[in-house]
């Protein structure tokens, strides 16, 4: 069955090899990284945070560095203060947070 959807036409004649050329370039491929129980811990941390709501000041401060380095970030407060008006939100007429 397989033959009847794939059929391939095999070359007529003789056919000899000359040389074998890779078809791309190899990429060297990055070095895993050794485990470390202090980067196991940091991450374990910075996930428990993220689902309780807490940002991570530091991550924003070098995405600011690295995408938007002619903009001054915010201090920590006002960082913290945006994270929560973005989840839960107080202005008037906007649904989200708890009115009781």
């Amino acid at each position: 069955m397989s033959d009847a959807i794939h059929q391939s036409r095999r070359p007529q004649g003789e056919w000899q090899i000359i040389r074998c050329q890779p078809a791309a370039s190899p990429q060297p491929q990055p070095q895993p990284q050794p485990f470390s129980w202090r980067g196991f811990w940091r991450g374990l941390q910075q996930c428990f945070r993220l689902m309780v709501g807490v940002q991570d000041y530091q991550n924003y401060l070098q995405h600011m560095r690295l995408h938007h380095p002619d903009q001054p970030p915010m201090n920590e407060r006002d960082f913290h203060r945006y994270c929560l008006d973005a989840r839960f939100p107080s202005q008037a007429g906007k649904l989200g947070k708890c009115p009781c």
